[in-house]
């Protein structure tokens, strides 16, 4: 498989058969500066984790321009449909559930966080954030998960126990998430990655958690740390 961060917690994972895009903040994001047309070639699938505005970003445009299958809280899907997402583009998911696609399926867990949006002078609620479990069908090809934002809980252990993903995507940028410490004790602690990516860090100022604090607090540990520069692709 084929990883490409774009700064924040925005990422394109390519398996064999699918081209997933996982929270597509690409405008306004400090770290992208590439725009969303190009990253968007191909796209056959998009995930969001929950509904603040630097994880939705460009999702409506790009699933208007590519076809994409939009999977998401109910409560997101619900709210793009209004904002122009095509009806027969929203696949809703939540805590527990599974959507089965012909190249993957993806699963929803809990994350420690909010989700919601602000328009017009108004808070919209969006429904749970989550975090999401990526199971390509492809032969050799492993099972990423995607922690979203969100603090460090001990029913983390389930989410190993039920699908043992190999590769962790895991924020570390602290303040609205876990930080350096805590990722790397979600990391040793609940899960046994073969190779782990830092995520949700060095965008805004006062995320302070960095990636190498987040491999000084994984020093030792058998799981590798793959630190991807932004817009570089990498085989995982």
């Amino acid at each position: 498989m084929k990883l490409t961060w774009y700064g924040h917690a925005t990422f394109s994972l390519q398996t064999a058969d699918a081209k997933i895009f996982v929270d597509p903040f690409l405008e306004g994001n400090p770290s992208w500066d590439g725009g969303w047309e190009k990253p968007a070639e191909g796209v056959s699938h998009i995930l969001l984790t929950h509904g603040h505005d630097d994880h939705i970003g460009v999702t409506v445009k790009m699933a208007q321009k590519t076809g994409a299958t939009v999977v998401a809280p109910y409560e997101i899907i619900q709210f793009l449909t209004a904002e122009g997402l095509p009806e027969d583009q929203g696949s809703p998911i939540n805590h527990s559930g599974t959507v089965a696609f012909d190249a993957f399926r993806v699963t929803c867990w809990p994350a420690l966080h909010s989700s919601s949006t602000f328009r017009d002078g108004k808070t919209i609620y969006l429904g749970n954030p989550t975090g999401l479990v990526v199971e390509p069908k492809g032969e050799d090809e492993a099972t990423v998960y995607f922690s979203g934002d969100t603090g460090i809980f001990s029913d983390m252990a389930l989410i190993d126990e039920v699908h043992k993903p190999k590769i962790g995507i895991v924020c570390i940028g602290d303040r609205l998430t876990m930080g350096p410490k805590l990722a790397a004790m979600a990391c040793r602690r609940y899960f046994n990655f073969d190779k782990v990516v830092p995520s949700h860090y060095g965008t805004f100022e006062f995320l302070s958690g960095t990636a190498e604090a987040f491999k000084d607090e994984m020093n030792g540990s058998d799981t590798e740390v793959v630190v991807p520069t932004v817009g570089r692709l990498v085989e995982i």
